[in-house]
């Protein structure tokens, strides 16, 4: 009777990318108050690009505003027949609609100057661990004399020169945020690039975009994701700053930090809502995305993995 060999056992199937996304969903809801920021940024995301459609008023469309509606305290109902949920400001726009197109410009421009970011410092990280000696050297000691400077100095700088406008404002934030996304990603593809399956491309006829783009790459990207989560944040926060100092944008688009830099004034006149609303959707978002960063970072870190 011929003998079985339970020696050796069959492998497990490779692990695909649904498993892999199901894998990640699973441990990142381990904590529920990532879950509710998560919640709360896709609350904010739908409700400020949609804003249009369902908010009462255009706040910087003059000819639908009415002088005499400025300064109502929240929940009051103005000329228009409808509350004010959160008051109006000196122009008599509606604080809630103004708050929510202010969202919507920070969304665009944190997501726009992260994401082009994210493609610039990946180039030049991946370029300078990948080649190594002088190239390396050089564009390194680029991207360090960069982070030696402080981001909202560098991006002040810039917006100083280019002047205001939304394509001013992400060129200003993606040269002040591309050399984080640089320095991680040479960190990780410098230990990736001495690793076997690297040489072994090496010695093969591929393009060296390839190996760099298509091996080297995907194995980076961890840390990436995480870095992307917090720099949008930054992005948000520096564009709402530079818009309070007046050299962000113009007054004609909207922005929370135009809006937090003209009810400022009136705090002390007991006006409170002007300032102190906007604040808080602008704190709530970067907090949010803040926790959502921390636990992608948790869960992609290979000392937590099961």
């Amino acid at each position: 009777m011929a003998m079985i060999d339970h020696s050796t056992e069959a492998a497990p199937p490779p692990e695909t990318r649904a498993m892999r996304l199901r894998n990640f969903w699973a441990d990142y809801r381990q904590s529920w108050v990532a879950v509710a920021a998560l919640i709360v940024i896709a609350a904010l995301l739908l409700g400020s690009f949609f804003s249009p459609f369902w908010v009462p008023q255009n706040p910087y469309d003059l000819a639908g505003l009415d002088w005499l509606d400025a300064f109502l305290p929240p929940g009051t109902v103005g000329s228009g027949g409808y509350a004010h949920l959160l008051g109006t400001d000196n122009a008599g726009r509606d604080m809630l609609s103004a708050i929510l197109y202010g969202l919507r410009t920070s969304f665009l421009i944190g997501l726009t100057a992260g994401v082009l970011a994210l493609a610039i410092g990946i180039t030049v990280g991946l370029t300078a661990a990948y080649f190594g000696g002088r190239i390396e050297a050089l564009l390194m000691r680029v991207v360090d004399l960069q982070l030696s400077m402080p981001a909202i100095l560098l991006a002040l700088v810039m917006v100083a020169m280019l002047g205001q406008g939304i394509a001013q404002i992400i060129f200003a934030l993606v040269v002040a945020q591309y050399a984080y996304f640089a320095r991680t990603t040479h960190g990780a593809a410098s230990v990736e690039r001495r690793k076997d399956y690297i040489e072994a491309a090496r010695s093969t006829p591929l393009p060296t975009s390839r190996i760099m783009f298509k091996h080297l790459l995907p194995n980076v990207l961890p840390p990436l994701i995480v870095v992307a989560t917090v720099q949008v944040a930054s992005a948000i926060s520096l564009e709402a700053t530079l818009s309070f100092l007046g050299v962000g944008l113009p007054l004609t688009e909207p922005s929370l930090g135009t809006l937090i830099s003209n009810g400022f004034k009136y705090i002390h006149a007991g006006r409170y809502w002007l300032s102190i609303y906007p604040g808080i959707f602008l704190m709530i978002t970067v907090v949010a995305i803040n926790l959502v960063g921390d636990q992608v970072r948790k869960v992609l870190d290979p000392r937590n993995s099961r």
